[in-house]
């Protein structure tokens, strides 16, 4: 396993609210609440330890702003949270931060890794540490302006064949969902998908803003195989898996393009920010532009 594996999950854990409570609850005792008609920095704590400030970009519907907490993460990293909730507009920020962060080539970063709604920073220890790391990443923070929610990069066009061998869960998506097979395809290929991260597998990009009428759990038995392109549902979310893997989630579709190549260096056709549109080919179509991209699926 990577040395930086702990780290990219404890981000995204952390990211998604999985280890902690929500950030407004941790802060509370330290920084109290704070309007948005006084965005006041509040004071460091002592150094090694979580840095707060208010964040003018991000006020929630209350008019309260949202926190962003700069965690040291062991000697190699800097943990980047910028809410405690999945939206567009929080993750719109995170990929401005590391837009921000890559730009500014700081000395001792390593590389990146954006989440839901965090950002981690890993540093290589014998150039830099996280008290030298967090006052850098503040200024480019505060250096940022207001970002849409609506911002984003590409957008990436994925064909899909759905059902059949292709999406052997389709039928039962569809009863779930009390709606017929053609219904689920229409609804899932009639809106586009914000990348919110990449994660579980190189390249597999975790897609939000799925329509909640095809809502889906995960299948109770996952399966042990599941083909490189499969298209699935998982709860509330919806997703492609680039290579081949054992995977839970109900399986509608699937695409022919090759989305991560090891070979090639690993490029993939998208990136965390981008937004993906499904469009639905035929078994035909699925073969020929398999055979157009050489790849062994």
């Amino acid at each position: 396993m990577c040395a930086r594996e702990p780290l990219k999950r404890f981000a995204a854990q952390t990211s998604a609210g999985e280890q902690c409570p929500p950030l407004r609850k941790r802060i509370g005792s330290t920084c109290g609440t704070m309007q948005a008609s006084s965005p006041t920095m509040c004071a460091l704590e002592p150094k090694g330890t979580a840095h707060f400030l208010t964040s003018p970009k991000i006020p929630d519907a209350k008019g309260i702003f949202v926190m962003i907490q700069f965690t040291p993460v062991g000697d190699s990293g800097v943990l980047a949270v910028c809410g405690s909730e999945i939206s567009e507009q929080v993750n719109a920020q995170v990929m401005a931060l590391d837009a921000a962060v890559q730009a500014a080539q700081l000395p001792g970063v390593v590389e990146t890794v954006p989440t839901y709604a965090a950002l981690l920073v890993t540093l290589d220890p014998l150039q830099t540490d996280a008290d030298t790391l967090i006052p850098a990443l503040r200024r480019l923070w505060d250096a940022l302006p207001p970002v849409s929610s609506t911002a984003a990069g590409r957008l990436v066009e994925v064909p899909v064949c759905y059902g059949g061998d292709y999406g052997p869960d389709l039928a039962f998506v569809a009863q779930h969902a009390g709606l017929t097979e053609q219904q689920v395809i229409d609804i899932h290929c009639g809106r586009d998908y914000r990348i919110f991260m990449l994660g579980f597998l190189p390249g597999f990009p975790y897609l939000g803003g799925m329509d909640e009428r095809i809502v889906c759990p995960r299948l109770q038995t996952p399966r042990t195989k599941i083909p490189a392109g499969a298209v699935g549902i998982g709860g509330k979310q919806t997703g492609i898996y680039p290579l081949a893997s054992p995977g839970g989630w109900q399986l509608i579709g699937r695409t022919p393009l090759r989305l991560f190549d090891p070979a090639g260096g690993g490029k993939l056709p998208y990136a965390a920010g981008d937004r993906i549109r499904f469009v639905p080919i035929s078994p035909e179509k699925f073969e020929t532009i398999q055979k157009e991209q050489g790849a062994a699926l």
